[in-house]
């Protein structure tokens, strides 16, 4: 074998190496499993990891974001498989816990296996900065989701702003006082005939008044053809009276997974902002 071929197998073999050196890490998606003591149960959680985060010594902002009513952890990672991009372009750990397909992210007065109030803003947090390496603190949480899970991340993040110091809502159900039939709400509150004041207490249009000294940063959207549309309306109007900065898009659209797979790019573009300044 000449000594040009003997240089030219030495070199290529260099570069195969380099190159297996060099492969760039790939996002990794967990299932995460959380025991709730509030609920004696444990509970599925899709954790998504940036591609750099074994490397990363530092911890990384958390977007918690909640599935709709019918749905599971697995809905945004499934249908929205862009999030492993998007979490990898915004070094952010994304995690989509699981809310008993109906839950609504109360903690329920009349079923004690409904606790999901408890389990998201105490228990799954506590876990998920015991387990992964994030940033701790409300400048590095944020809190968003879909339909009911619109409702939920606003809900949760107004009775918690220690915990959250930024939330959204895309199609929320942000005021479920016109929805007595729908979603299961009433198993989780007892019936609006029967439950009037409940149902005003946990419905998140009538929180608005208390967020004036909490400093949240808030952003929600919703289509002009949903069926939410009205509610998130009205929303709108009363964070302006009571003078509450916020961020509302209304832009053509419907109930549906096309609609959400567009709106959570331009709230991670404002979570973006908000974990830098933190």
């Amino acid at each position: 074998m000449s000594q040009t071929i003997k240089l030219f197998l030495l070199l290529t073999t260099f570069a195969i190496l380099g190159c297996k050196q060099q492969a760039p890490s790939l996002v990794r998606v967990d299932t995460f499993m959380v025991r709730s003591s509030s609920m004696q149960k444990t509970i599925p959680n899709t954790v998504i990891l940036p591609a750099n985060y074994d490397a990363q010594k530092s911890g990384f902002p958390v977007l918690y974001l909640l599935h709709g009513a019918g749905g599971t952890y697995k809905d945004w990672i499934t249908t929205v498989p862009a999030l492993k991009k998007y979490a990898d372009q915004y070094q952010i750990i994304i995690a989509c816990p699981d809310g008993a397909n109906t839950s609504w992210y109360f903690d329920s007065p009349i079923d004690s296996t409904m606790q999901y109030e408890t389990y998201v803003a105490k228990e799954l947090v506590a876990a998920l900065d015991k387990e992964y390496k994030t940033k701790i603190g409300r400048d590095g949480r944020a809190i968003s989701g879909l339909s009911m899970g619109g409702h939920g991340a606003f809900y949760l993040a107004f009775r918690h702003p220690e915990v959250w110091g930024a939330a959204g809502s895309m199609s929320g159900g942000l005021d479920i006082r016109p929805f007595p039939d729908n979603w299961d709400i009433a198993k989780r509150l007892g019936t609006y005939a029967d439950s009037p004041e409940v149902w005003n207490e946990n419905t998140v249009i009538n929180m608005v008044d208390g967020l004036k000294e909490k400093n949240l940063k808030l952003i929600f959207d919703c289509g002009t053809e949903d069926f939410f549309y009205e509610v998130n309306k009205n929303m709108q109007q009363k964070l302006v009276e009571a003078n509450i900065p916020h961020e509302f898009i209304e832009q053509a659209g419907a109930h549906n997974w096309a609609y959400w797979a567009n709106a959570i790019k331009a709230q991670l573009v404002f979570f973006d902002v908000f974990f830098k300044r933190g």
